[in-house]
């Protein structure tokens, strides 16, 4: 089953509580939570303390995107702040296996994420050692930015190898994903959407979450 996981980056932090009880009425199924730390990329989200907060307004699953240097050191914080899922890269982790299995042996999902311009083929050796590809369709660092098109071949990729080699590893797919073009992700092979300010921009996010299901079911 296919999974709309709106991302808190986009929500009005104001009232954060009232946000994400909005779209877990409506039907979201995770919470994407971007975690960056102003190195890896270009701007500072939030931390550990904040996941937690989150994890105690909702009881939906929380997914967590590291975007940050030596996520090593940070995994079981995010671990007990109540992740359930947690992604980190492959363009700045040398010790990649170590670090998957750093987050499975707590029990987590563990996923790899690459950007827009690291070619698909280079996680043939750790493909079968996730649990999910995190495939970046914008740059990492802002919310908001425009799909970038050129990761559709890499998804049709990924899911070909992870098909051809009858793999139990989720696509997941995460930046400029709306109504205009979820359908055409699917399509390509995606089972999780990361959807921003498609859901918590949109003037009724429960009908925004609704007709990206349909587009996706």
């Amino acid at each position: 089953m296919k999974k709309i996981c709106p991302s808190v980056l986009s929500a009005d932090f104001s009232k954060l509580e009232e946000e994400i009880r909005e779209v877990e009425a409506a039907g979201a199924d995770i919470i994407h939570c971007d975690i960056m730390d102003g190195n890896f990329v270009p701007n500072i989200s939030f931390g550990p303390s904040f996941v937690s907060t989150i994890n105690k307004i909702t009881d939906l699953p929380l997914d967590v995107h590291l975007m940050i240097e030596n996520p090593s050191k940070y995994v079981y914080e995010f671990y007990e702040a109540g992740a359930d899922y947690i992604s980190v890269h492959y363009e700045n982790n040398i010790h990649l296996h170590r670090l998957i299995y750093q987050i499975k042996d707590l029990g987590v999902k563990a996923g790899v994420v690459i950007n827009p311009a690291t070619p698909a083929n280079l996680l043939m050796d750790i493909l079968e050692h996730v649990d999910y590809v995190l495939i970046m369709s914008v740059n990492p660092g802002f919310g908001g930015q425009r799909f970038i098109e050129s990761v559709i071949p890499k998804i049709i990729q990924l899911k070909t190898l992870i098909n051809a080699r009858n793999l139990n590893c989720l696509l997941e797919v995460d930046g400029g994903i709306g109504l205009d073009n979820i359908k055409q992700v699917s399509d390509a092979g995606a089972d999780m959407f990361v959807c921003g300010a498609s859901v918590f921009k949109s003037d009724n996010k429960a009908e925004a979450i609704k007709k990206l299901k349909e587009l996706v079911s």
